[in-house]
């Protein structure tokens, strides 16, 4: 029997399969395909009203209004949910799920989810082209990225070659190179947008996280949770040209859209790194989060940080003064 074949049976097995549980104390159960994977996820609606939260051990997303600090929906149906990006027009979101295989494109105003993109179990990492015509979507078990019309929500390439790719995925500025994180073997795959295909690759990362890239598209920045630091890459070169030491276990590598600082959530010491560009020094060290990820958004203006805590409650942070201006959690 093929890999791709087998695949596809412990797909559909898993989906007829994978169903709420009542226990005998009368807990939920969660039959997940990847749930020893952890991870979250924050994005925020384009015209900064709404932000749309989740955490890898929670079925729910929630969707939060910014304005009043509460939550406006929760969207149940999912198992693990894994990423979460916006289209630029802001109407629709999607939601990446590795144990269901999908990914739901959801509808901003009504929140209903209009499709279900089929990427298969492991569907993870997500990025979105600047026109909101396409979608890659990686999927860490069968060491893809899928490449979707979303104009016509079908895909239109699978591209090969990697080795579980997770959250880690970034398009460059002019959207001609895609950056997909290896977790396996620490590097960052250079894919070619317009053949998709991977034309290089960048090594030596230590658990690798997450990554961003600067609007010149010359400097990638990826977290090294194995070895508190953050690397910086010179893209020309393919090369690591500096590290900076942060706290521990860091997931983030968040660039605040001016550039002038990186933010790293540092998951074992419940805090967040704040690093100063160009010097890359870290300038302050920012407390009382409740394990910290990636899941780090700016406002357009980088006047404000939104940073997701395990519990799903969203700190709201001053760039400026680097405190914790309020924090919006479930009622």
């Amino acid at each position: 029997m093929t890999s791709k074949r087998c695949l596809s049976l412990m797909w559909l097995c898993l989906v007829l399969q994978t169903v709420f549980f009542a226990s005998g104390s009368g807990a939920a159960f969660r039959a997940t395909f990847d749930g020893q994977i952890h991870n979250n996820s924050l994005a925020v609606s384009p015209d900064e009203t709404i932000a749309v939260v989740s955490y890898s051990e929670r079925p729910e997303v929630l969707v939060y209004n910014l304005e009043t600090g509460r939550v406006q929906a929760v969207l149940d149906g999912f198992i693990t949910p894994r990423n979460i990006v916006f289209a630029p027009s802001g109407k629709v979101f999607y939601v990446s799920d590795s144990s269901l295989g999908i990914v739901a494109k959801v509808e901003s105003a009504s929140f209903k989810i209009l499709a279900r993109l089929p990427i298969g179990p492991g569907a993870f990492g997500t990025a979105i082209s600047k026109d909101g015509k396409t979608l890659y979507v990686n999927n860490q078990a069968a060491n893809t990225v899928t490449v979707y019309d979303l104009e016509s929500d079908r895909a239109k390439a699978v591209i090969t070659g990697f080795a579980q790719p997770r959250q880690g995925i970034c398009l460059s500025p002019e959207g001609s190179k895609l950056f997909v994180t290896n977790f396996l073997g620490d590097k960052v795959a250079i894919v070619d947008t317009q053949a998709n295909k991977i034309e290089g690759e960048i090594g030596g990362f230590n658990q690798i996280r997450a990554i961003s890239i600067t609007a010149d598209g010359k400097t990638l920045f990826a977290a090294n949770s194995g070895a508190n630091t953050l690397a910086v890459v010179d893209v020309a070169r393919r090369a690591i040209v500096k590290t900076i030491p942060v706290g521990h276990d860091p997931y983030g590598a968040a660039l605040t859209p001016d550039e002038q600082f990186l933010y790293t959530g540092n998951l074992k010491d419940n805090t967040l790194s704040v690093i100063a560009l160009p010097s890359m020094e870290v300038v302050a060290t920012v407390t009382g989060f409740k394990g910290p990820r990636q899941a780090i958004v700016f406002t357009k203006d980088s006047q404000t940080a939104f940073v997701l805590n395990e519990d799903l409650s969203v700190a709201k942070i001053d760039v400026k003064t680097n405190q914790v201006l309020s924090t919006i959690g479930p009622q």
